[in-house]
C-alpha cells in the first residue's frame, strides 16, 4: 500500500506541479521575452516533453488509484466521499488532457511545422485555457486528497 500511495502522490505532484510551473511561472516569462513565432515553437517543444510525463502520470494514477480502491477499501462502496470526488475530478482532468493532446496540441504541432504563426498562437491560447482549467481541478484534487478524510 505504501508503494501505491507514494507512486500515486508522485504522479499527481509531477502533473499538477508541471501545470503550475508552466502556467504561473513559464508563461509570463515567455510572454515578456519572446515574440509570437518563437513563443509558439518553445511551447510546442516544451509541451511535447511535458505531455510524455503526463501520459506516464495518467497511467500511474489509474493503476495505483484503482489498485488502492480494490486492495485497501474493498471496492468503491468502502471508499469515502473524498475518494469518489478525487476519482471523478481526476477522470475529468484526464479527459481534458486527452482533448488537449489530440485536438489543440496536435494542431499546434502542425502549425509550427508549417510555420503558420497565427494558427500556432491560437492553439497556444486554447491550450492555455484548458491547462488553466485543469490546473484548478488538479489543485482541488490535491486539497481533497490530502485533507478530505479529515473533513
Amino acid at each position: 500500500m505504501s508503494l501505491f500511495v507514494a507512486l500515486h502522490t508522485l504522479a499527481a505532484v509531477i502533473w499538477v506541479g508541471g501545470m503550475f510551473f508552466a502556467y504561473v511561472v513559464l508563461r509570463p516569462a515567455v510572454a515578456k521575452t519572446l515574440e509570437h513565432g518563437p513563443r509558439s515553437v518553445l511551447w510546442c517543444h516544451t509541451l511535447t516533453v511535458f505531455f510524455r510525463w503526463v501520459w506516464a502520470c495518467v497511467i500511474v494514477l489509474l493503476v495505483t488509484g484503482y489498485g488502492m480502491i480494490g486492495a485497501y477499501f474493498g471496492g468503491m462502496a468502502g471508499a469515502g466521499w473524498h475518494i469518489h470526488a478525487m476519482q471523478g475530478l481526476g477522470l475529468l482532468m484526464m479527459l481534458l488532457f486527452l482533448h488537449i493532446y489530440f485536438a489543440p496540441f496536435r494542431r499546434l504541432k502542425k502549425a509550427v511545422e508549417s510555420n503558420d504563426t497565427d494558427e500556432a498562437v491560437r492553439r497556444v491560447g486554447q491550450i492555455r485555457m484548458f491547462v488553466g482549467l485543469n490546473l484548478v481541478l488538479g489543485l482541488l484534487v490535491v486539497v481533497i486528497g490530502s485533507a478530505g478524510r479529515y473533513v
